[in-house]
């Protein structure tokens, strides 16, 4: 069975595609501690180290096929402040690079925002690029909507595979987009009531504000810098790391019981996580939103992992 390291591990959306698709997660890198014990909680067997990856001693890992790295996205985001490179989040990126430098991966492969290949001109994009090429990596990349690729969800990645084998590089093709035929309350069942502690009470000021604007209840919505955002198509708006920071930034739905805020594993259910997938009780509930805004969508990189398969 072919064996992948992952880094910027987070609670785990990446490894849970590589490991559907049939390959064994050899080790873990997250520095987070409360993603940490999300981790844990769903992948007991996996060694996870836990803690900065520059203190991340190379020689101590496993060798593996395959190095994963969703790495921090804050410095390449036009939702973030964009320094790219200057910033020290965005500095992690060569932290990847000194790893790879001492596993010799047949493959690495990176999930980033989809601003990644115009940040700074396309300046940083070709630096990543450069320093792959520079290792004898062959590259391909895609940027891709969730929603072309069956999740109704808009959530725009870049997902860069990096090849030793040129002959395996050219052989890869990433998916094809297809129909989508899932939408929000596919995904969400209105029949079934939330915990109470998700309703809003109809003396909030949250609630009197929503009910005028819910005109359509197949859509889901939320409070913006712009007033309450509306979904177009029963697709539901990028799910964000703010979640977890501000309560008017979860998404709200009327359901056959009230107005509600969607629950942390609705949202682990829009980003593609399988049913089984849950939340230790020991993590708090703002801290699961923010790990659903940070995370990956997961049946999108299983796509993608599939097609890695069939070529190596």
């Amino acid at each position: 069975m072919l064996k992948v390291g992952s880094l910027f591990a987070g609670i785990g959306g990446i490894d849970l595609a590589f490991e559907q698709a049939g390959f064994e997660i050899a080790w873990a890198n997250e520095i987070d501690a409360a993603a940490c014990k999300t981790y844990r909680h769903n992948f007991p067997k996996t060694k996870l180290v836990e803690g900065d990856i520059r203190n991340l001693d190379a020689k101590a890992l496993e060798k593996v096929d395959v190095l994963t790295a969703g790495f921090p996205c804050q410095s390449f985001s036009v939702c973030g402040n964009q320094k790219g490179f200057k910033d020290s989040r965005g500095n992690l990126f060569f932290e990847i690079m000194r790893i790879a430098d001492e596993l010799q991966p047949q493959i690495v492969f990176l999930e980033n925002v989809a601003n990644l290949t115009e940040h700074d001109n396309g300046k940083t994009f070709n630096v990543i690029h450069n320093e792959l090429a520079n290792r004898d990596y062959f590259i391909r990349y895609l940027i891709a909507d969730a929603c072309d690729y069956g999740v109704p969800q808009h959530r725009t990645r870049t997902y860069i595979v990096a090849f030793k084998s040129k002959a395996a590089c050219d052989k890869f093709k990433f998916p094809e987009k297809c129909e989508l035929t899932k939408h929000i309350f596919n995904v969400i069942d209105k029949t079934v009531k939330a915990d109470d502690s998700h309703y809003l009470s109809p003396d909030s000021y949250q609630y009197k504000k929503l009910l005028p604007a819910i005109t359509d209840e197949e859509q889901i919505y939320r409070f913006s810098d712009y007033g309450i955002q509306k979904s177009k198509d029963g697709i539901c708006f990028t799910l964000k790391a703010n979640m977890g920071t501000w309560r008017d930034r979860v998404p709200f739905i009327k359901d056959n019981y009230g107005i509600r805020k969607i629950t942390p594993q609705e949202c682990l259910a829009l980003m593609g996580f399988p049913k089984e997938y849950s939340f230790p009780d020991t993590v708090p509930q703002k801290e699961q939103y923010k790990q659903c805004g940070n995370s990956v969508v997961v049946s999108v990189i299983r796509m993608i992992v599939e097609d890695i398969y069939k070529v190596i």
